[in-house]
């Protein structure tokens, strides 16, 4: 049985002043008319039923879940008492899935990146899961680089390889940090590195046994709570869950375990992560504007529009970007999209 996880927490500060706290990234519609945490539950229903699709998220955006994913069970909502990094949250998202349905195995995934090629991440989901079916292990999925980009870790992988499906699983031999412009451009040439989309699939009994081997103490600490439908559960997870190392899976499990393997895949994946790597994604028009929303040009070229609540009018206006929200509107250079972000820290 498949289920899947989708990590929902981050703040998304990078897309300020459309992002906020209050309204992360993972609740915005960015690309298209629907948000993101709303487009990637849809690309996985054709495989997983929404009974099965499960989100880990912080307290204050538990509305937002339930607002923006109606169909999506209550309980099917795992909250974080506060923010401890990825670790203690795989662990405790995998303890209560495994209680609601027993023996699983599960794919996280990120809730705020974009999959030009759906058909492709589904088939890449089946052969994973059906490796894992036969062998004890966790499957990264690796996203095979167009580009030296920098701003995305890296996964190196062996030579040594089997077939699941369609699917070449290979063994990973190591994690790497983003890199710096050189770096990247040797792990381009040298053709055994794949960008890290935080996409890993694995059974609930496996996955168990490495925290039990790894992060001893934050197994102890979450196998200690009550069941997830005894009163006392959210009261004692409140009291414990601070007491969990915040580390990230990556160093806790990932950088540790003999069982790591990767899929190399063409998905058409993007971390979306800011403003510039927006563009790639928005409507472009005869005269080089870039844009989102209820926008209206007259005479401009070359800005990027991005409006969300009210018409934008630009008229003989050339180079410029426009971010319009409910709270604010925000204009600059084009060249200075890139930093916009930096304003929200002010």
């Amino acid at each position: 049985m498949l289920s899947a996880l989708i990590m929902a927490g981050g703040r998304g500060t990078r897309f300020w002043p459309a992002s906020t706290e209050e309204k992360p990234k993972q609740f915005l519609s960015l690309t298209c008319e629907n948000t993101m945490i709303q487009e990637t539950v849809r690309r996985l229903l054709p495989l997983i039923d929404i009974k099965h699709i499960f989100i880990c998220t912080g307290v204050r955006y538990r509305t937002l879940c339930l607002e923006q994913l109606p169909d999506l069970p209550e309980k099917n909502i795992i909250v974080e008492p506060v923010g401890r990094n990825t670790a203690p949250c795989i662990l405790l998202s995998t303890l209560y899935i495994d209680q609601v349905y027993p023996g699983s195995n599960i794919v996280v995934l990120p809730s705020d990146a974009m999959v030009c090629d759906e058909s492709e991440q589904l088939a890449v989901f089946r052969d994973a899961n059906d490796y894992i079916n036969g062998k004890k292990g966790i499957i990264t999925v690796g996203i095979t680089p167009d580009r030296p980009e920098t701003g995305y870790g890296y996964i190196k992988f062996t030579d040594k390889s089997e077939l699941s499906g369609k699917h070449d699983v290979k063994v990973v031999d190591s994690f790497k940090e983003k890199p710096d412009c050189r770096t990247a451009n040797k792990y381009i040439e040298d053709g055994h590195y794949l960008w890290n989309a935080g996409i890993f699939m694995f059974s609930t009994d496996f996955m168990k046994s490495q925290y039990e081997l790894y992060a001893k103490d934050t197994f102890d600490i979450l196998t200690s709570l009550p069941k997830i439908d005894e009163p006392t559960y959210l009261s004692e997870l409140g009291m414990k869950y601070e007491m969990c190392e915040p580390i990230s899976v990556d160093f806790a499990i990932m950088e540790k375990t003999d069982k790591l393997f990767v899929i190399p895949a063409n998905l058409g994946w993007d971390d979306v992560g800011s403003w510039q790597a927006l563009r790639r994604y928005l409507k472009q028009d005869n005269a080089g504007n870039i844009i989102k929303g209820n926008v209206v040009i007259n005479n401009s070229r070359n800005n990027t529009i991005f409006a969300t609540t009210k018409p934008v009018i630009l008229m003989d206006i050339d180079n410029l970007f426009v971010i319009e929200t409910e709270e604010r509107i925000v204009v600059g250079k084009k060249e200075s999209l890139i930093n916009v972000h930096e304003l929200g820290k002010k």
